[in-house]
């Protein structure tokens, strides 16, 4: 069995429910989680590292997840960030397609999924761009 590599899963979303699921699920999964409202936030208090994932919203006030998806890929940032939306817009997936997302999940997402997913990119797939 491969070693899982993720050190931190940081959830960022401006809803307190689904950051607060979110991280309960995580746990229950068996990561550290660690959770922002905003993505300027996140930006304030965290440095990555090669080995954490990022689960984000990308519809938020202000510095949205497009921006945060942006500025990541601006600076080399190369870490897995799995899009959570209750959009389900085709130019929205695409947009963050383009933007570095290794995958994009509509709101509310399957527990399981979401779980697989951050697993397999835990492998360092290169089909999950992070």
């Amino acid at each position: 069995m491969m070693r899982e590599r993720i050190s931190v899963v940081y959830i960022i979303d401006d809803d307190e429910s689904v950051l607060s699921a979110l991280s309960l699920l995580m746990r229950v999964a068996g990561f550290k989680a660690q959770t922002f409202a905003s993505a300027g936030d996140f930006l304030e208090k965290v440095t990555l590292s090669n080995d954490d994932c990022i689960i984000l919203d990308l519809c938020m006030p202000g510095f949205d997840g497009f921006d945060l998806l942006k500025g990541l890929r601006d600076t080399g940032v190369n870490v897995p960030v799995i899009v959570l939306s209750a959009l389900d817009d085709i130019r929205d997936i695409k947009r963050a397609s383009e933007l570095g997302a290794s995958a994009y999940f509509k709101k509310p997402v399957d527990d399981q999924a979401l779980i697989d997913m951050i697993r397999w990119c835990m492998q360092k797939n290169p089909e999950c761009k992070g």
